[in-house]
């Protein structure tokens, strides 16, 4: 293999991205999902005649986003599915390398394959293939619409790992030990395929950095659909269909911008995200059945392995980008916790452990803990009761003693990506990284390749004989939420049952 790889659709030409690695980018999985395909299922690319140029990202999902070295969304850019694959050159004796399929997150309504905190130069120089993928995102991917399928989004991610599977031993992968990853929204996208029938033999591990839990009921959903479709000016909801890609997602931020600006929203007005995955509630006619901590019960992924990790700060980054609303006083916190609907626990457990914190920082531990901590926490517990392994990690480095800038959502992801230099990742790691900081980037990456390769990240899984508990969080026994400076490490020790920390 040189920079030429032939696939089932056509060959296609990659560019390299260092003396040892090529990267193959923008190569359509499915065919574009707009015309008559639009909010269907997503289907088979077409093949191409001679060579195709694939030295550039293909468009990102239609979205309002403007990140740091993404290609922005332009209405008639229609070629959204696609995948882009980073693999060393070829060697004779080398055998097919393992492969690592990345989800991007961005609350399932912006970001991309693209963004260069996700380049796989690093990781494929260390010995993976790797593979990241768009799908379709806000109203386009994961809207309810009456007479088309639910989390198409999700369904796009299916394509991509069967065209994995497919595919990827031309570019030198193995299609047998192919690790699925993700943070955020694509974490919780890795936790809801996880669970499903469909994916068993598509990939054996999986990673998944800060999972939110998956919350949208049918009812929520629809309720969306109807704000959308009368800020866009439509009859009914039978009439979205019709509107065209930049209508949703202007009518989308509208709706969500009015949820924020708008207490009596209650959970809405602090948690404005409108998309997600939607479970069927016990209905047949949808790919998700139940939400994934429900899934994992059943044991039915129980040969998977599963890697959970996420941020000391979660939610810190939010408050900083102006992305949820302040709090400030006691009445503040108290119509915080009602709206929400947090269990008394996880207050008065962090509230416990940090006596001293002012309101908004019990406000942010208390928000992260219950979006990300919880649902982080029971994935892990109900599929090592249901008898699979599970590993779990806290990122927890911060710049300066106790801050400036916290371990807060996103920051562990150049870490382990290896990208600490790439535009976007000085502003989530607080300034131009140390020594200190490209030291534990490889013992990252490191990590990331050892479970890949071999299922073992290089500390031990979370002891089984613990058992299920739908109420229990693990916790490091040496990690604490107290924001005491840190040691710049990863916490990665066995897990015990906390009733107060995840």
């Amino acid at each position: 293999m040189d920079d030429l790889v032939a696939t089932s659709a056509g060959r296609v030409r990659g560019i390299a991205r260092s003396p040892e690695v090529l990267a193959f980018l923008g190569i359509p999985y499915a065919a574009p999902p707009f015309g008559a395909d639009r909010f269907r299922a997503p289907r088979p690319a077409a093949g191409w005649a001679g060579v195709r140029d694939a030295r550039s990202f293909g468009p990102v999902a239609p979205q309002s986003a403007r990140l740091p070295g993404m290609p922005t969304w332009s209405p008639g850019d229609e070629d959204v599915l696609t995948v882009n694959v980073w693999t060393r050159r070829p060697a004779a004796d080398r055998p097919p390398s393992p492969v690592l399929c990345w989800l991007h997150g961005g609350a399932f309504t912006f970001g991309s394959a693209a963004q260069p905190d996700f380049d796989g130069t690093t990781l494929a120089s260390a010995g993976l293939v790797v593979v990241t993928c768009n799908y379709r995102l806000g109203f386009e991917g994961f809207g309810r619409l009456a007479g088309f399928p639910d989390d198409r989004g999700l369904l796009d991610q299916l394509a991509a790992l069967h065209w994995v599977r497919d595919e990827i031993a031309a570019f030198g992968g193995d299609p047998d030990q192919v690790t699925l990853a993700g943070q955020s929204a694509g974490a919780t996208s890795a936790a809801c395929l996880l669970g499903l029938p469909e994916v068993r033999g598509l990939f054996r591990r999986v990673i998944a950095h800060s999972p939110v839990g998956v919350r949208f009921t049918r009812d929520a959903a629809d309720d969306v659909a109807e704000r959308i479709a009368a800020v866009a000016g439509l009859p009914s909801v039978t009439r979205l269909s019709e509107a065209s890609p930049q209508t949703l997602v202007a009518a989308s931020d509208a709706v969500s911008a009015a949820c924020r600006a708008d207490p009596a929203e209650g959970r809405r007005y602090y948690d404005s995200v409108l998309y997600g995955p939607v479970p069927a509630d016990g209905g047949a006619d949808a790919l998700l059945a139940a939400s994934p901590e429900e899934q994992l019960r059943t044991g039915l992924a129980s040969d998977v392995d599963l890697l959970v990790c996420r941020t000391a700060d979660e939610h810190w980054l939010l408050h900083a980008v102006d992305g949820v609303p302040s709090v400030v006083d006691e009445a503040g916190f108290a119509d915080f916790v009602a709206a929400m609907g947090i269990p008394e626990e996880i207050v008065l457990g962090l509230r416990r452990r940090r006596p001293a914190a002012s309101i908004v920082e019990s406000y942010l531990d208390v928000f992260g803990e219950f979006v990300v901590g919880r649902p982080a926490a029971r994935l892990i517990e109900e599929h090592v009761g249901a008898g699979g392994r599970a590993w779990s990690a806290r990122f927890a480095r911060r710049l300066g003693p106790g801050g400036p800038v916290p371990a807060w959502h996103n920051a562990d992801l150049p870490f382990a990506f290896g990208n600490l230099d790439v535009p976007g990742a000085h502003f989530l790691i607080g300034g131009p990284p140390g020594e200190a900081d490209r030291a534990l980037s490889r013992r990252m990456t490191a990590s990331w390749v050892g479970f890949a390769t071999d299922g073992d990240p290089g500390w031990p899984a979370v002891p089984a004989a613990v058992g299920p508990s739908p109420t229990r969080i693990w916790q490091t026994p040496h990690d604490s939420l107290d924001r005491r400076a840190d040691d710049g490490a990863v916490r990665r020790d066995t897990v015990r049952p906390n009733d107060t920390a995840g």
